[in-house]
């Protein structure tokens, strides 16, 4: 399936909102808080996937300093398995390293390996647990990844 990642338009932040309360029901982002991301260009950059035109997947990464995190990710169900997560995750280490970062961190759900083995194809390394983190009383993991300057996974 063939598919386009470009920036989040200031237009599609309702849809991102949508989105967002599809995939993560119980611990779902205001829309403010998207609005309040979107304006942050100096440490924030969002992107999204769609597919003939509609908005299938997000994700956005904040860098400050030498330190990046990977703020979300999603991707709607019927489109997992399609490469549209490891490209937008490609995507934010590239501009994490373009912005100066040394290390991208994130969390993830204790519950979600999926995510937690994609993250750890790319080099992640799960550094913490923060107990009870999610409204819902699940533990997240926080991973972290080393950048080398020649690109390449340490």
């Amino acid at each position: 399936m063939s598919f386009v990642l470009r920036d989040l338009a200031y237009e599609e932040i309702e849809t991102i909102g949508s989105l967002e309360n599809k995939l993560f029901p119980t611990d779902a982002w205001p829309l403010e808080l998207f609005y309040s991301e979107f304006f942050q260009p100096d440490t924030r950059r969002y992107i999204v996937v769609e597919v003939d035109g509609r908005i299938v997947g997000y994700a956005g990464l904040m860098v400050i300093d030498t330190t990046a995190d990977i703020q979300t990710i999603g991707v709607l169900p019927h489109f997992e398995g399609q490469g549209m997560g490891r490209a937008m995750l490609t995507e934010l280490i590239e501009e994490a390293r373009r912005r100066g970062a040394d290390t991208v961190m994130l969390e993830v759900r204790a519950d979600n390996p999926r995510a937690q083995d994609l993250y750890a194809r790319y080099g992640f390394e799960k550094i913490h647990t923060r107990r009870k983190y999610y409204r819902d009383g699940v533990d997240a993991w926080v991973m972290q990844r080393v950048l080398t300057e020649s690109g390449e996974r340490p």
